[in-house]
């Protein structure tokens, strides 16, 4: 690597749940945050790989947590791994510049990997510029940058513009490095602002710079699950085959073997604990595509649901829909609360979370996604969604599994309900209905 002209540096922390996107782990869950940094770690890999085929350059991917075996397992072997150096973040920049050009190089970039929308160009660019210009920068949009770049003929080994007087937390980051940097008489120039995503504030940008990475496929069905071994095939299985769907079984520590089921289904599988907010924000965050369906995993969607889904969604105003819900079984009063749900979803526009809600993945990550609560997390985002425009009903029926109300009886499960939605609207805590709620059911 030393002969190579240019280098490429990716700063990046190793996916363990509870020790990356920690500020993230609050919506997303620790795995889901975890699971989050392996999507953006994994595509900005697959980034450099793509321009190291266009041009005469060397990788390296400085870690945080993790060991270059593990690095190299997971991302392959083209790339030299590093751990990252102690200090502040300025630093560990200066460190990894200095010895890129103490080894050879003439020119550097160094990147985040948590900036979705960054492409192979973006990177072109850079290097091109410091052909010209002692130095680039690629500013984010929370007032630092995701890139700067660098020639060796114009650094010292630890410039004032990555030193201590710069407060790298603040939003002032990049304006104050551009005065240090014009005090020097450096020449530089800035690429395209781009978002990143540290925060639960960067979501909706975030989210949405990361689309177009699973081409062909429309739908993304995220399926919170938790020891569903004996519904999750027929509600899954038709999904995976088809060719528009991507599956995404969220699984919450399942011990009956859920997880190998859905994934000899075909569907992507994440282990990310309860609750089920928090399993469905993970489920989210992972998904690829731009209109998101929220199963439960007892629920079979109905047939043609995909242009039920386009349809409801186009109408004006509409921001998310469901279906109708049908209860399989002849029970007594079954029937009777299937009206009730489907009047109320019509009328009242608000369906729960057994009707199969579906929205656009902006609207989700815009309205700060489902709240980390252990219950009533459907009904709260409903109310949510209410404010922001219509909840539409889909044509067709959703089939879901009566067990849940023949297990405490029909009657029983519904004077359950309607006490538990009671409590939500006199202030009652979540958590103290949640613990109620597993008592009496």
């Amino acid at each position: 690597m030393n002969s190579v002209p240019e280098r490429l540096i990716i700063f990046t922390r190793y996916p363990e749940p509870g020790a990356t996107k920690t500020r993230l782990i609050p919506v997303l869950g620790p795995e889901g945050a975890a699971a989050l940094q392996r999507r953006l770690t994994a595509r900005i890999a697959g980034t450099a790989r793509r321009l190291m085929r266009a041009r005469n350059l060397a990788v390296e991917i400085r870690h945080e947590g993790g060991s270059a075996a593990l690095l190299r397992q997971w991302l392959g072997e083209e790339f030299d791994f590093r751990p990252q150096d102690e200090g502040h973040l300025g630093q560990r920049m200066a460190r990894c510049l200095a010895e890129a050009f103490a080894g050879g190089a003439e020119r550097a970039v160094l990147i985040g990997a948590d900036i979705p929308g960054i492409t192979a160009a973006h990177l072109k660019r850079a290097f091109e510029i410091l052909q010209e210009h002692d130095l680039v920068f690629g500013p984010a949009q929370d007032g630092g940058y995701y890139l700067i770049g660098a020639r060796a003929a114009h650094f010292a080994k630890e410039p004032s513009y990555l030193g201590s007087g710069i407060a790298w937390s603040s939003p002032q980051v990049l304006a104050r490095t551009l005065e240090e940097v014009r005090a020097l008489g450096l020449s530089f120039s800035l690429i395209e602002t781009l978002a990143d995503i540290d925060g639960p504030e960067d979501l909706p940008r975030g989210m949405a710079a990361l689309s177009g990475e699973s081409p062909g496929i429309e739908f993304s069905v995220i399926v919170p699950a938790l020891n569903e071994s004996a519904q999750i095939v027929p509600t899954i299985s038709h999904l995976c085959r088809n060719p528009s769907v991507e599956v995404i079984v969220v699984d919450g520590g399942s011990t009956d073997g859920t997880p190998t089921i859905a994934q000899a289904c075909g569907a992507q599988v994440l282990a990310a604990r309860p609750p089920r907010s928090l399993q469905m924000n993970a489920g989210a965050a992972l998904a690829g595509v731009a209109t998101l369906i929220f199963l439960h995993a007892d629920t079979r969607l109905p047939a043609g649901f995909e242009e039920q889904v386009r349809v409801t969604l186009a109408c004006p105003r509409v921001v998310a829909g469901a279906f109708r819900l049908k209860i399989d079984g002849n029970q007594r009063g079954l029937g009777t609360i299937e009206r009730v749900a489907n009047w109320r979803s019509r009328f009242l526009q608000m369906p729960y979370g057994d009707q199969a809600l579906f929205l656009r993945r902006d609207t989700l990550w815009e309205l700060g996604a489902f709240s980390p609560i252990p219950i009533m997390e459907d009904f709260e985002f409903i109310r949510r969604l209410k404010r922001r425009g219509r909840i539409a009903s889909a044509p067709g029926y959703v089939r879901t599994s009566p067990r849940r109300w023949l297990q405490v009886g029909v009657a029983k499960t519904w004077l359950i309900n309607q006490a538990i939605i009671a409590a939500y609207f006199m202030g009652v805590p979540p958590e103290r209905l949640a613990a109620w709620y597993r008592k009496k059911i």
